[in-house]
């Protein structure tokens, strides 16, 4: 036996990764979340079980995972302005949010976080809390700007935000775009006109 770096088990396949996401999202769309089980995943797929239970936990970190990985991520552009900033938000949210795989991907997540706690739980603490901190930095340094008020709690308008995103998204608005209408909502929110 040589020695040296000790050696690690076979790399994880990228192809069997994305064909592991790629079932679970096809299953979550077919037969819902409380249907699917990670059998059925590991069938689609081509692999076993213990491939997928040396990525996830279970299933409710797989099928976070798979939903993200058809998201984009979210990154808080400084662009040395509020609005600046909340405009390249609106702008990403709507290429994610408006398309066909986005619209999909809301509602998978809207469906399974209502019918799973765990689920819900494991996609706030994985996913929407570091957006949410993401966004606090935005908002800190419009503060540092004096374009909002010191007390405006971040994460409350966050919150906002994305309820907002998301009446919009199911029920659009029919007078404007929906990027229009989360913009004139936000400045209702933020500055009271």
């Amino acid at each position: 036996m040589s020695e040296g770096k000790p050696r690690r088990g076979r790399p994880r396949s990228i192809e069997s990764h994305r064909a592991i996401l790629e079932a679970a999202l096809s299953l979550l769309a077919e037969v819902g979340f409380d249907a699917m089980s990670i059998e059925a995943i590991a069938s689609r797929a081509g692999v076993g079980k213990t491939t997928i239970y040396r990525r996830y936990a279970g299933k409710e970190e797989l099928v976070a995972a798979a939903i993200e990985s058809i998201r984009e991520e979210v990154v808080i552009a400084d662009t040395g302005s509020l609005w600046g900033d909340l405009d390249t938000i609106i702008e990403n949210a709507a290429q994610t949010t408006l398309s066909p795989l986005g619209r999909q991907a809301v509602a998978m997540i809207m469906s399974s976080a209502s019918t799973n706690p765990q689920f819900a739980q494991l996609y706030w603490k994985n996913y929407l809390q570091p957006r949410r901190r993401a966004f606090s930095v935005m908002i800190e340094r419009a503060k540092a700007r004096n374009e909002v008020k010191n007390d405006l709690d971040a994460e409350l308008v966050f919150d906002a935000m994305s309820g907002i995103m998301l009446y919009a998204r199911i029920f659009q608005p029919d007078t404007e775009s929906w990027q229009a209408h989360v913009r004139r909502a936000l400045r209702l929110l933020l500055e009271g006109s």
